[in-house]
């Protein structure tokens, strides 16, 4: 069994994506707009180009995304995503590429578990923990 994040960008996946595909070398595996779907009805009104379903790879790991219909705002709450990087200039790269545009939430740095550590908030919201050297 594996456990997928599902992210919903509330009208800003492909944006997302790009930038994920930027910042972090995530491959795009497939992606799906509204306007295929079998079942016109199912298409929320003005969202025929909007991504329905997005699959992606970041690393070894496998997400999901879509534009949702989520009628406001994005909230990712209660979680972080965590990126495992090889070593301390990885992590520092990573880190620098999710906070441009974003919010630091704890500056990269070493401590008492890891030769380097840090929060941040990108530009959608999604909050990610970048990590290196953890003992």
């Amino acid at each position: 069994m594996r456990v997928e994040p599902y992210l919903f960008f509330d009208g800003r996946c492909e944006e997302a994506l790009a930038f994920y595909r930027s910042a972090l070398g995530a491959e795009i595996l497939a992606l799906m707009r509204y306007k295929e779907s079998p079942d016109p009805q199912t298409i929320p009104p003005g969202s025929a180009e909007k991504v329905m379903h997005a699959n992606l790879r970041i690393g070894d790991t496998m997400l999901m995304a879509s534009d949702g219909m989520c009628g406001g705002a994005p909230r990712f709450n209660g979680f972080s995503m965590t990126l495992n990087a090889v070593d301390d200039a990885e992590a520092a790269r990573l880190f620098g590429a999710l906070a441009d545009g974003g919010q630091v939430q704890m500056p990269l740095g070493k401590t008492f578990f890891a030769s380097s550590f840090g929060m941040v908030a990108d530009r959608y919201g999604v909050s990610w923990m970048v990590i290196a050297g953890a003992q």
